[in-house]
């Protein structure tokens, strides 16, 4: 496993919004390193004034503890186990400020759990831990691919401090691992990063769409522009002004859609906004509230098709057979919130939860299941994890010394309890169901002679 560490902090006036006792942060986002591995940035807030200080003859120190514990969860290895002091000379004047900081990791591709633990050194009971699944799948590896979106409190372009701990592609960006925006802190910076521009395999130009949806499931702020093949590799960033919108849930969406190859990659982020001073004002019609139609109403004919195409695990012969007659955007779009309409279990509210859950299923296929340049969504698994949902349990085989790797999945409560098999035939991590007990899925009782190793 190839790593390197760094961790270095600044002193930033930053609006955080304290989460329990101890005001302590954590965020990350994933860059490209090379075809087997992603560089993960990982970053940190302290605010000074839920840390002890320490007096000494010349100076107060506000004094903190990071801890990082990162495990492969396949092999359960410990990939970094490691602690960190943090401190800084307390002023009267920057007391309320917070210490913003980063860390960075090279993972190849799998699995991790993450643990982030951010405490008082001089008291062990006061801290935070928070732990995340953290799945890395090479961006380089694909053609056509997006990194995550890193938010920040500002972002300095062709910037001259290129010894900042923050710079990066002549661009110095602040992180703001709190995602919180609003009076104190106006303007939501991201950045991001395009990859295998030129190795699309097409000529035409690229649809890059940003978009920001609200808690509704509506479009408040949208723009999009053309990007020209010229480079393999570029940077993304902008704004979005948080001054000008409610207290809310807000997730940013940026799009790159090759309309030709008919194909895109996407990539979000959650932030919040605290405006008490701005009125919410709903603008949308009473019959276009409900999350389907707001979500739906504003996608692109390509977003539309792509959609569709997640969704039909789930269509019936006759909706495909519907959806595929289609030619106008407009038909399209209709069926669409048609096709999610009929599936609200709730209809009373609106929100769509039968949506809403589909699209966290995709989300999590696709951190968990990619393989051989296939998102998640498109896999085995991905496919029963969304008809089916969570497993009941999983039971892994990586590393039998006859076999192929293969895993297990049980639902107890399909049908009295089903099984559904898969087995890494070709070596490259993309699992094919083998064998399922449930009816309607492959059956093969002998599915164990296609994993023997020979």
């Amino acid at each position: 496993m190839k790593k390197i560490t760094f961790i270095l902090f600044v002193l930033l006036s930053v609006n955080v919004f304290a989460q329990g006792n101890f005001d302590f942060e954590f965020d990350y986002a994933q860059f490209s390193y090379d075809t087997t591995a992603n560089y993960v940035e990982f970053y940190y807030s302290f605010n000074q004034s839920s840390l002890s200080i320490e007096h000494t003859d010349t100076l107060d120190l506000a004094e903190g503890i990071l801890q990082i514990f990162i495990e492969d969860t396949l092999t359960k290895n410990v990939i970094v186990n490691k602690n960190w002091l943090i401190y800084h000379a307390v002023s009267d004047s920057s007391k309320n400020e917070t210490l913003v900081g980063v860390v960075g990791f090279i993972l190849d591709g799998g699995t991790y759990k993450c643990t982030i633990v951010g405490r008082d050194k001089l008291d062990e009971n006061r801290k935070r831990a928070i732990t995340e699944y953290i799945t890395v799948n090479p961006f380089l590896r694909v053609n056509l691919s997006m990194s995550d979106i890193q938010l920040a409190s500002n972002i300095i372009p062709e910037s001259e401090n290129k010894s900042s701990i923050f710079y990066k592609n002549t661009f110095e960006v602040m992180p703001i691992p709190t995602a919180v925006f609003g009076e104190k802190q106006p303007v939501v910076f991201f950045y991001t990063e395009l990859y295998n521009v030129k190795d699309g395999g097409g000529a035409n130009d690229l649809d890059f769409s940003q978009k920001v949806y609200n808690s509704r499931g509506q479009v408040v702020y949208q723009k999009s522009k053309k990007i020209k093949r010229t480079v393999n590799s570029r940077v993304e960033v902008g704004t979005v002004m948080a001054y000008k919108l409610p207290t809310d849930a807000y997730t940013l969406v940026l799009s790159l859609i090759d309309s030709a190859a008919n194909f895109g990659v996407s990539s979000s982020k959650k932030f919040y906004i605290i405006n008490p001073s701005v009125e919410y004002i709903d603008t949308f019609k009473t019959e276009e509230k409900s999350f389907v139609a707001g979500m739906f109403g504003v996608m692109s004919e390509e977003e539309l098709d792509d959609f569709f195409r997640k969704s039909r695990y789930i269509a019936t012969d006759k909706e495909i057979e519907k959806y595929e007659s289609l030619t106008t955007e407009v038909g399209k779009r209709q069926f669409m919130t048609d096709f999610w309409k009929a599936r609200d279990e709730d209809p009373s509210d609106d929100r769509n939860q039968f949506l809403t859950d589909y699209m966290d299923r995709i989300a999590e296929c696709n951190l968990k299941y990619g393989a051989l340049g296939k998102e998640g969504w498109q896999t085995d698994r991905g496919r029963v994890y969304l008809i089916y949902g969570e497993p009941s349990e999983i039971e892994r085989h990586p590393n039998e010394t006859e076999t192929r790797p293969y895993e297990i999945w049980y639902y107890n409560e399909i049908e009295g309890g089903v099984v559904f098999i898969f087995a890494d035939i070709t070596g490259f991590s993309d699992y094919v169901l083998v064998h399922s007990t449930k009816r309607g899925e492959m059956r093969d009782e002998s599915w164990q002679r296609r994993i023997v190793i020979r």
